[in-house]
């Protein structure tokens, strides 16, 4: 049994702007219950401060530091390299990055950027990246289900400039196996000790098996029938409720 939890946000405590069925109650047993547990996210357009503030609204009380986000993660890298930061990113966060630059960028910073992916300022990134920047990304998601339907997530564009520039990216959040030992030296437990749940069965299950963790897919948000072959080693259920009432 494990003795302490990952647990991603997007497609398994909500989907788009609604919480999910059952994962408010579930949350809520969960912090009662008192296993050590850690909400760790690919989330880009939010810092934790205001993931727990949108969570809030959805009757979540969580708190920002019980959300291990890519975006303060990979301001905390740029911070620590002294890199100047050219932020492809969502407007909600670029204020954060855009106060880290200093002249010309020497790093472009990824994130889901949304209607900030337009041509113009792609070439401009690649154009840096050809000048020697280095290409960081918060992610490497393929997708997202957002209130509207699946949409492009980071990953699609760090392809596409990796292979245009050539330049490979330093990848911060999932499923870069640092990310979840980041996780779990906040919890203070061992990988093998501590179980992923998550919607994606390759950024978020499969990747924590390769890190060492335990895995578990569940069957809401971005999931999809057959994404269980995926990460065949992974416990698989209906939804977080389900997958809690394993662990207790």
């Amino acid at each position: 049994m494990p003795r302490g939890l990952l647990i991603d946000l997007s497609g398994v405590l909500y989907a788009g702007d609604a919480a999910l069925p059952g994962a408010r109650e579930a949350v809520a047993d969960l912090q009662a219950q008192g296993l050590p547990h850690l909400f760790l996210t690919n989330t880009t357009r939010q810092d934790s401060a205001q993931l727990a503030a949108v969570l809030a609204g959805l009757g979540f009380a969580i708190a920002p530091e019980h959300i291990l986000g890519a975006v303060d993660a990979t301001l905390a890298h740029v911070r620590q390299r002294g890199l100047s930061p050219y932020p492809l990113v969502h407007p909600a966060v670029r204020a954060a990055f855009a106060a880290l630059a200093r002249g010309t960028p020497d790093a472009v910073v990824l994130g889901d950027a949304g209607e900030g992916f337009d041509y113009a300022s792609l070439n401009h990134a690649f154009r840096l990246l050809m000048d020697g920047a280095e290409l960081i990304a918060m992610g490497d998601n393929r997708y997202f289900r957002g209130a509207d339907g699946l949409s492009l997530d980071i990953g699609p564009f760090k392809a596409a400039l990796e292979f245009a520039s050539g330049v490979k990216a330093t990848v911060i959040g999932k499923p870069a196996p640092g990310f979840f030992l980041a996780g779990c030296r906040r919890l203070g437990l061992p990988p093998e000790a501590v179980l992923m749940i998550g919607d994606d069965a390759e950024a978020d299950v499969a990747a924590a098996l390769a890190a060492g963790l335990q895995g578990c897919l569940v069957c809401t948000g971005k999931y999809r029938l057959g994404d269980e072959a995926r990460c065949p080693k992974a416990a698989v259920c209906r939804d977080l409720a389900t997958a809690l009432a394993t662990v207790r």
